[in-house]
């Protein structure tokens, strides 16, 4: 997969996995990265699918109706991506933080939903439960920070709801977040997600 990798200067840290909203790409989110913790390493990948020439992370039939056979691929390829990086750079596989916006928060999700090991911690801006009807594997007390818009006309209130109750049900700790503004990520989550982290890791 296409992507960047910054060494951090302290090795105590997470990797922070970088994951972007549709039509980003791999240097979208770095700024944002070192704005929450500028010592760790940084891995920013680019979505592997096109929808109109926008990278994405898997295919989607409508909006918000995801290609779930796509999205369990794509889950798989990530995974299996990050533990060759992992070797590839030289960083721990186990200390692994997600950060993602928008498709890039939904295939992080997916990531918490199939694998059981796959993140140690994931903060998530604007995404929607990624699959429905399935048996989550363990994440106790794997921290999740999730950020939402009360007037995202993407991700309704309910996605955000019912995400925070199904990885709690499965051991996560799940700080949910609510700002008042739309679908655009904000410096207020930033912000936010910036001092979560900071009492997590």
């Amino acid at each position: 997969m296409q992507h960047v990798f910054h060494k951090g200067t302290d090795e105590t840290k997470p990797t922070l996995l970088l994951l972007h909203g549709t039509g980003g790409n791999e240097h979208d989110l770095i700024g944002l990265a070192k704005k929450i913790d500028d010592t760790a390493n940084i891995l920013s990948v680019r979505g592997n699918v096109l929808e109109n020439g926008m990278p994405r992370f898997f295919r989607r039939l409508a909006e918000g109706v995801f290609d779930m056979e796509d999205l369990i691929f794509r889950t798989q390829e990530l995974n299996d991506f990050v533990t060759q990086a992992a070797e590839e750079h030289g960083f721990d596989r186990k200390c692994v933080v997600a950060i993602g916006y928008s498709n890039g928060a939904n295939i992080a999700a997916s990531l918490l939903f199939h694998y059981e090991d796959a993140l140690a911690g994931a903060i998530l801006h604007h995404p929607m439960v990624p699959r429905r009807g399935i048996e989550l594997p363990t994440l106790t007390n794997v921290p999740v920070f999730i950020s939402a818009g009360t007037n995202d006309p993407m991700c309704s209130a309910q996605e955000s709801e019912d995400l925070d109750a199904l990885l709690s049900a499965a051991g996560a700790d799940v700080t949910t977040a609510w700002f008042n503004y739309g679908h655009q990520l904000t410096m207020p989550e930033v912000e936010a997600a910036r001092e979560w982290y900071q009492s997590k890791f």
